[in-house]
């Protein structure tokens, strides 16, 4: 999607967001965004086509750059203006650090009287059809969405709102790392079966057996990460 395709989208939200025009409410609707792959690493924010997009003032618009900046989804370049992010090595390693303490401990103490509710795994075997349905295709975008919702929906386990905003916050940082292996399918295709053990495992009461399936999950995935940063320097 084209930055101006996503700020035409941005200014149909406005109809039934006006009320709520504070910073909050803007980065939160551009941090999904850019979880949504709407916005790629290194687009120009620029403040007045989205002021004029969203119907906001410019002060509005700096207190939500300010929140994404702390949160590294945005960059500000002095005399230059905001972008979204580039994720570096060091971001990956953060960004997975995180993820360690936060996805197999979600999985880990989920109880089991949580888990037969029919409702409860539901999210999780949505996202593992989507992901198996894109494989088939052959849609790379398919499988990323699918695997992100995936890990929101590891998160909402544990029923909490906090727990659930920062791991909005690291979906978005997480969709602009992707971005680096946009075009490998090979990257994105193991997941899908990983995903669908997980599942496999809460559904029959294995919960420490899917956490540890996660970490070991996470750790590989955060090395060839890191190996598809380095290979650039290396060339």
């Amino acid at each position: 999607m084209t930055l101006a395709e996503t700020l035409a989208d941005l200014r149909h939200q406005t109809v039934s967001g006006r009320h709520a025009e504070t910073g909050a409410w803007v980065s939160d609707l551009l941090r999904e965004r850019i979880a949504a792959g709407q916005l790629e690493p290194g687009t120009k924010l620029g403040e007045e086509p989205l002021c004029a997009a969203l119907g906001v003032s410019r002060n509005t618009l700096r207190e939500a750059f300010s929140t994404l900046s702390a949160e590294r989804v945005v960059t500000r370049i002095p005399n230059r203006g905001v972008y979204v992010s580039r994720p570096t090595a060091d971001d990956i390693r953060e960004i997975y650090r995180v993820r360690r303490y936060l996805e197999p401990a979600a999985l880990a103490f989920t109880t089991s009287d949580e888990l037969a509710r029919p409702e409860q795994l539901q999210p999780l075997r949505r996202a593992v059809d989507r992901a198996r349905a894109a494989r088939t295709a052959g849609s790379i975008p398919g499988m990323a969405g699918a695997n992100q919702d995936f890990h929101a929906g590891v998160v909402a386990l544990a029923g909490s709102e906090r727990l659930d905003q920062l791991m909005g916050q690291v979906l978005a940082e997480m969709r602009l790392v992707f971005h680096s292996m946009a075009q490998d399918a090979l990257f994105h295709a193991p997941y899908v079966d990983d995903n669908a053990r997980i599942v496999e495992l809460l559904a029959t009461g294995r919960q420490s057996d899917a956490a540890t399936l996660m970490t070991r999950y996470l750790r590989r995935a955060e090395e060839q990460l890191l190996s598809a940063v380095a290979e650039p320097d290396r060339s």
